[in-house]
């Protein structure tokens, strides 16, 4: 029924529009991750979620134990709507529930920080199984809970006076060259094509108006 509905669905866009989504999912990944605890600065948020959708990553999970996870459309560019977003905001401790969560799914969790007994990035090893890259706000950093309970622990190499980078630049330095390295690997990194056609069909959605009217119409005829 997906295929048919894709099908289907496609004589709504340009065949070019159609075409472009074919070929950015045979990019797509869930081997790697994006996890974001507590960022409160739109700005920051919303480049991060740019920097994802242009290395290819599909999944962002976002933890909201202080901050409520605000996007700032200017910076994102309508980058969050190609992503799948998955927020965490009502266990008493979110980071937990996520960090448990991904474990759960055979994630590897990976602290970004300067500030422990790390490995540089240019030394992290993807080919050990898929992993979430954990990333804190800009002062705090990751919090005590996401520090204890991750597996590693990764750190981009530095040589001035500033301790660290902000939080979308460490993330897009970071995804760059993990997506790089990933694509040169003969890791199988592309979703599966049931997962795949998901994707384009919520992307398809998406880019069309009153999709759902649309959809019900052929659902409707399919039945009769």
């Amino acid at each position: 029924m997906t295929k048919e509905l894709i099908q289907y669905l496609s004589t709504f866009v340009t065949e070019d529009r159609f075409s472009l989504f074919n070929k950015i999912i045979k990019e797509r990944t869930r081997y790697m991750t994006v996890v974001l605890e507590d960022i409160f600065q739109p700005h920051n948020a919303s480049a991060v979620l740019r920097s994802c959708d242009c290395f290819g990553v599909q999944d962002v999970h976002i933890i909201e134990n202080e901050n409520e996870y605000n996007i700032n459309p200017d910076v994102a560019l309508g980058s969050s709507k190609w992503l799948n977003l998955y927020k965490y905001n009502e266990a008493e401790n979110n980071t937990l529930n996520t960090i448990n969560t991904l474990k759960k799914k055979g994630y590897r969790i990976i602290a970004t920080t300067p500030h422990t007994d790390d490995v540089n990035l240019e030394d992290f090893d993807i080919s050990k199984g898929k992993f979430a890259l954990m990333f804190g706000s800009e002062q705090p950093g990751l919090s005590d809970i996401a520090m204890k309970n991750a597996d590693e622990f990764l750190k981009i190499p530095m040589y001035g006076f500033t301790e660290s980078f902000n939080i979308s630049v460490s993330a897009a330095i970071v995804l760059h060259h993990l997506s790089l390295k990933l694509r040169q690997s003969d890791i199988k990194f592309i979703l599966p094509e049931d997962e795949q056609n998901t994707i384009i069909l919520e992307w398809l959605k998406q880019s069309i108006k009153k999709s759902d009217l649309i959809i019900e119409k052929f659902l409707t005829k399919k039945i009769k």
